[in-house]
């Protein structure tokens, strides 16, 4: 059985996740302060619930869950 290599990296501007399996992009997830939002991406067709579920734990604790809030003259 071959072993998934997985890994994460964590965004240069702090505020997103990329995931990796095997070294393919599998998927993203991005906080976005100006929206409020908080968004994935997905780059396989088919992922486990248990590997996204484990994402989303990783963007958790990665990724400060408050938005920034920016003055409105900025």
């Amino acid at each position: 059985m071959k072993e998934n290599k997985d890994r994460v990296i964590i965004a240069s501007d702090g505020i997103g996740i990329e995931i990796y399996r095997n070294d393919e992009l599998i998927a993203e997830i991005f906080r976005d302060d100006t929206e409020k939002t908080r968004k994935i991406r997905i780059f396989k067709e088919n992922i486990s619930l248990e590997l996204m579920e484990e994402c989303i734990q990783t963007f958790k604790k990665e990724i400060p869950w408050e938005f920034i809030k920016y003055d409105e003259t900025d």
